[in-house]
């Protein structure tokens, strides 16, 4: 039997009250469930029929635990949660089994009387047919209340005419919108921040043998933090809670004490990102070409065999290998936040685009093998009107060789406008640098400094430090790039502090990352409390991140010795890998690394993922073996690669 009805809930609720019913909500997401489940109850519930509630949307729970299937009761004007099923994950499409499997076990613990079920916005497809027709089974439904504008087009009809149930049509509200992607992460992160909010840090032996669901690997000891985490015994759920940090031997976790010993720990895909909102993991990999932010993604260009294009992201930044893995070296590092970019190596430019040269602060470049520096007749180019200097980090003897190729070059019309170029050469232990201008003769000398550990750059966005390697008779720069850590307030806390956003805020920051926790800081209402404890409540702090990148450099003791000192603890490392090992000869013979080298210098850095880099072009018919080799030398560590 079908019927539809006009949106007005309590109409609705007169249609649908007795004293035994169980009706499923479904229709797709924004389409108005959650709001009408909830008139619903105020309805049934001044009928004097108690009413109770299982919200089975994970990623946008009415009411509850995100991440999980809740049980709730109508009272007081609101839900009381009585239960949850844990899931860990907010994607009810791909974990439709669990879900379903969690409704049964709630709803077989319920007495008789009114009962709603708050289905997933998911009406197409075969999680949607599945999902239909699990939870109508698991759920004891004998009503469907189906939210939809256009009931002929509805992806589910057939499965609604077979499943044996009273089903009703209602139009929605007219004013239902699918809310904003940031407003339900926001929702959701209140509900988490809500539940977790008496939660605290412990540790727990590292419960390898007990885990269940769909964990990350134990080595990915990053891919571990701010997932959820479920505390199980005998199926039944203890707790939740988010992982802080991941030892060999132990878990550190902010979760409430339980008074039972867990005999499975799930973790799925829902975790804290680094914006402090509870999100949908996804490995900091290979990104699609077509995924790549517009600000960074290159021309196709008319070279075939560039070969895969590792994307990564890290932190507010996005680097991208501009020529593939077969091409000349040239790796673009885009600052999203500060529209800000940093080149390694200057490869054939042609890929990048003129205007986004005019935002090129800092070029390093690991030596003037013409595959490296090729490209700065591009940059030189493309900065013509740019007044100010572009900054080029490299190995002595790097001035001489950009004086050339500016002085290459008849400038007769470019008057006092040419590009300007600070140019600064690592010797040793010091630097020296120099002022260039096309158009005009000779150079500016600047004052000689020190680089301790290095250090070549140090600013508000990003630290830059370099290691002098040998390439069979020359040196070579690899370089270490650390983005420092963030500190994000987490506007759901602020709200539900009852705090206005003003200068304090800044404060604020400043306060704890200089060490001084116990400084007061003045509040918009005029009370004071202390920087830590603020701190503790309101901000989410991302932990720095570290790129490291190294090309050309022959396969010595010394050598791997110094790299992986530079890449230690990095969460992306670039490294060349130019030969198979089976060619090991040809290694020797230019000043390269093999697979196996690369692989071994990335496991003693202890780097969590690595991207392999300038292979020789014999591999371009076969770049999948180069990649077999170099992961079988580093069982835990990613490899991203993007074809």
């Amino acid at each position: 039997m079908m019927e539809s009805l006009a949106y007005d809930p309590e109409l609705i609720a007169a249609r649908l009250a007795g004293a035994d019913r169980r009706l499923l909500l479904i229709g797709e997401s924004g389409i108005g469930k959650s709001t009408l489940a909830t008139a619903l109850a105020g309805f049934f519930d001044r009928a004097g029929h108690a009413c109770l509630c299982i919200s089975a949307d994970p990623g946008s729970p009415a009411f509850g635990v995100p991440g999980a299937v809740c049980l709730g009761r109508w009272r007081d004007g609101g839900w009381q949660l009585l239960a949850l099923e844990a899931l860990c994950t907010l994607d009810a499409g791909r974990f439709r089994l669990p879900l379903v499997s969690a409704v049964r076990r709630l709803a077989a613990t319920l007495p008789p009387g009114m009962v709603l079920v708050d289905a997933p916005g998911i009406v197409r497809g075969v999680a949607g047919a599945e999902l239909l027709t699990g939870l109508v089974e698991a759920g004891a439904i004998d009503t469907v209340l189906v939210l939809c504008r256009h009931a002929e087009r509805l992806a589910v009809a057939n499965e609604l005419a077979t499943i044996g149930c009273e089903v009703v049509f209602v139009q929605p509200a007219a004013q239902a919108r699918l809310p904003r992607k940031a407003q339900r992460a926001r929702q959701r992160t209140r509900l988490w921040d809500e539940y977790l909010h008496a939660a605290q840090a412990r540790a727990i032996p590292a419960p390898w043998t007990l885990l269940t669901g769909t964990p990350p690997p134990p080595a990915a000891l990053h891919d571990w933090q701010g997932r959820q985490i479920a505390l199980l015994k005998a199926g039944r759920t203890l707790a939740m809670g988010e992982i802080l940090e991941v030892r060999p031997d132990a878990l550190q976790l902010r979760i409430a004490d339980v008074q039972e010993a867990p005999d499975q720990f799930l973790v799925r895909d829902a975790y804290r990102n680094e914006q402090g909102r509870l999100a949908t993991f996804k490995p900091t990999g290979a990104l699609g070409l077509r995924a790549m932010p517009p600000d960074v993604a290159p021309w196709p260009g008319p070279e075939k065999g560039a070969g895969p294009r590792p994307v990564v992201r890290i932190g507010d930044a996005t680097a991208v290998l501009v020529n593939g893995v077969f091409g000349d070296p040239l790796l673009h590092l885009r600052l999203h936040n500060r529209r800000r970019s940093l080149l390694f190596d200057l490869g054939e430019g042609g890929r990048l685009p003129a205007r986004l040269a005019h935002q090129v602060t800092d070029v390093f470049i690991s030596h003037a093998h013409i595959d490296h520096i090729c490209g700065f007749l591009w940059l030189l180019r493309s900065r013509i009107g740019v007044a100010t200097p572009c900054r080029l980090f490299g190995p002595p003897g790097l001035a001489d060789r950009i004086a050339s190729l500016i002085n290459g070059i008849h400038w007769d019309r470019i008057g006092e406008g040419g590009p300007r170029f600070e140019v600064t050469e690592l010797h040793e232990d010091r630097l020296l640098g120099y002022g260039l201008q096309a158009g005009r003769i000779g150079r500016v000398e600047f004052e000689a400094r020190l680089a301790p550990d290095g250090l070549l750059l140090a600013d508000a966005d990003c630290q830059v430090r370099a290691v002098t390697l040998a390439h069979a008779g020359i040196p070579v720069l690899a370089y270490g790039l650390e983005l420092p850590a963030k500190l994000t307030i987490i506007k759901e806390r602020l709200l539900a502090a009852r705090l206005t956003a003003g200068p304090w805020l800044g404060e604020l920051k400043k306060r704890p990352s200089a060490g001084d926790r116990q400084a007061m800081i003045m509040l918009p209402d005029g009370s004071q409390a202390s920087a830590g404890s603020l701190a503790d409540e309101l901000i989410q702090v991302t932990p720095a991140r570290k790129l490291a990148y190294a090309t050309d450099l022959s396969d010595t003791a010394a050598n791997r010795e110094k790299l992986a000192g530079l890449a230690r603890g990095a969460q992306i490392f670039f490294c060349e890998a130019a030969f198979l090992a089976a060619d090991r000869q040809y290694a020797e013979l230019s000043g390269h690394l093999t697979t196996s080298a690369c692989g071994e210098i990335a496991r003693a850095a202890g780097v969590e993922q690595l991207a392999p880099f300038h292979f020789s072009r014999r591999y371009e018919a076969r770049p999948e073996q180069v990649y077999d080799e170099v992961k079988t030398a580093v069982p835990g560590i990613r490899v991203p690669a993007n074809v």
